[in-house]
């Protein structure tokens, strides 16, 4: 898969994502479009509308004109780098054709407004094939809120994927407190030592961890040093709470961690080396009351986290 796969999914529903509204669902709901992880599916399982898929499937258009279509609101909006349109298991009754177009409106719009939108498109309308992710690179540093795929004429689609840089509006924190380190608001991973397991981007990635591969894990280190990363908050700012959440990791956790702030050519000490227990959600007040745009989080000698989140407050410039 290309680069850009890297990227964080802005239409996950694990992130915020929803499918709003869609021209026919008859076979198979919408929803699934943006569901986590891989599509299932079970051979000869039959539910009154037919065999079961774990996608969005519509019914047989019988010659009537126009497509079939879906708007889903990303939950982090943003730049879109890439789209990935997944026909995983439908074989025979896959759309030929699919494109999709994208969005910015303000707000909280309704499917009316929605529609009634300018859309642009940023995947012209190609070629698909049956039970195949095809990925499709997008240009342009548009930001999005919401994306439109189409498919010619009907068919099913198993997942959407929406990878892309996020772009928040912060102006709704102005004077209070955020997650600085939040992926859904602009905070990236940009470097890391080892993401054997699980992505260093699910440490910050919105809400709680069910289990352990919804958080960042490492392999078992068997050489001196420690594993690290390198996340780069959403804008500068002053750190005040640390939250270091090991919650899930029974006997994988780190033993231990240690916070250093970078700002430039800035390099200082958050918080010092500090025990750490399994299966818990620490909490640390910072000191150390400077802004920092990066923060880089080392664990010793290994293991993984469940959730990093850093609270405090924008800097002015």
């Amino acid at each position: 898969m290309p680069s850009f796969t890297a990227l964080p999914d802005l239409a996950l529903r694990s992130h915020g994502g929803a499918v709003l509204a869609a021209s026919d669902e008859s076979f198979a709901e919408k929803e699934a479009l943006i569901r986590p992880g891989r599509p299932a599916f079970q051979a000869e399982t039959f539910g009154n509308k037919g065999q079961v898929y774990d996608g969005w499937e519509t019914r047989r258009r019988r010659g009537e004109p126009g497509h079939d279509w879906a708007i889903v609101r990303l939950g982090m909006p943003g730049v879109i780098r890439g789209v990935v349109i997944d026909t995983a298991w439908f074989k025979g009754n896959y759309p030929p054709y699919a494109s999709v177009e994208a969005t910015e409106l303000p707000g909280h719009p309704s499917v009316d407004e929605l529609r009634a939108a300018d859309w642009v498109e940023i995947v012209p309308r190609g070629e698909l094939k049956g039970d195949a992710e095809h990925a499709f690179e997008v240009s342009g540093e548009r930001r999005y809120t919401h994306v439109r795929l189409n498919m010619f004429p009907d068919g099913g689609i198993a997942r959407l994927r929406v990878h892309g840089e996020v772009r928040a509006d912060l102006s709704v924190y102005e004077g209070l407190g955020l997650d600085l380190a939040a992926l859904a608001n602009g905070a990236l991973v940009t470097a890391c030592s080892n993401e054997f397991y699980s992505a260093p981007n699910n440490a910050i990635a919105p809400g709680l961890a069910r289990h352990q591969a919804e958080g960042w894990e490492t392999a078992r280190r068997r050489q001196e040093g420690n594993e690290w990363l390198v996340i780069r908050l959403a804008a500068r700012g002053v750190i005040s709470l640390a939250e270091i959440d090991t919650t899930n990791l029974l006997f994988n956790a780190p033993a231990e961690v240690k916070l250093t702030g970078l700002d430039g050519d800035r390099e200082f000490e958050l918080l010092p080396r500090t025990r750490l227990q399994p299966d818990t959600p620490h909490r640390f007040r910072l000191e150390r009351r400077e802004p920092v745009t990066s923060v880089r989080v080392d664990i010793y000698p290994d293991g993984g986290l469940a959730r990093i989140r850093l609270l405090g407050t924008l800097t002015q410039g």
